[in-house]
């Protein structure tokens, strides 16, 4: 595998891995983003004046339920079927 140093994903597939992780069967789910607001003195470059900032951390990730399908949200009933979870335990069942 080649050296890789950062791996991105869309909105709608960090959704997707959330839903899986969370074990989320139903509804439309969206990534959710938490910001915090703080402010600091800062120079921008060596030898210019100190200047007003705002500072925006993200403080929280994680997913919302929306009441209806948009460009950002996925269906969970399609990503993570709570079918497929049930034939899984039969399986595990019957061994």
């Amino acid at each position: 595998m080649p050296d890789v140093n950062t791996i991105s994903f869309s909105h709608k597939e960090l959704a997707e891995i959330l839903i899986r992780q969370s074990d989320i069967h139903e509804g439309f789910w969206g990534i959710y983003l938490e910001f915090a607001l703080s402010a600091a003195n800062i120079t921008i470059a060596p030898g210019r004046d100190v200047t007003p900032a705002a500072v925006v951390p993200v403080v929280k990730i994680g997913l919302q339920r929306f009441p209806e399908a948009n460009n950002l949200t996925v269906d969970a009933a399609i990503i993570n079927p709570a079918a497929k979870i049930e034939k899984l335990r039969k399986r595990r069942v019957k061994s």
